[in-house]
């Protein structure tokens, strides 16, 4: 295994353990500033992905702003998906009102669509054929890992995809 490779398979181990830490055990019984734990997510992610990936210093530059961007907007389209759920589930809506729901959802799923559709075409200007797999495959193989870290050792093991 390479140095590189070592370290930051060290750092996302630490980054992850650290995140399963109850907020007020960040610092004198504080609580943790909000969206503290998505930051260290956000880094070991990073780490994990780096560690994956075969990134040029060029396409690296150009790879991770983009990267970001995409994942700010993800996470804000899931929010928005989030909450619309949420408000479904009232019992005080009309049939009016639920229709519009489901109208709403529908647009917010079209948009997440267009989002990944886009972003794989930029990200074809950046990143091989070969580099995109990986890159899905990495995010795929974070997510597990977190939920099989903060499941605990007593978890049954993910399915496979």
């Amino acid at each position: 295994m390479s140095t590189l490779r070592l370290i930051l398979t060290t750092s996302l181990c630490l980054l992850l353990l650290g995140a399963r830490q109850p907020a007020h055990a960040q610092g004198r019984g504080r609580p943790a500033a909000p969206g503290g734990r998505i930051t260290q997510l956000d880094n070991a992610k990073i780490a994990f992905i780096t560690s994956r990936l075969t990134l040029s210093q060029d396409q690296a530059q150009r790879f991770w702003p983009m990267y970001n961007d995409f994942v700010g907007k993800r996470r804000e389209l899931n929010r928005s998906a989030r909450l619309l759920r949420r408000d479904a589930n009232n019992p005080g809506l009309s049939e009016a009102q639920l229709r519009d729901n489901f109208t709403q959802d529908f647009t917010i799923r079209q948009q997440q669509l267009n989002l990944e559709k886009d972003y794989f075409e930029r990200a074809q200007k950046v990143l091989t054929l070969r580099q995109l797999a990986q890159l899905y495959q990495a995010e795929r193989d974070f997510t597990k890992e977190v939920l099989r870290r903060v499941a605990g050792p007593n978890a049954a093991p993910p399915a496979a995809d």
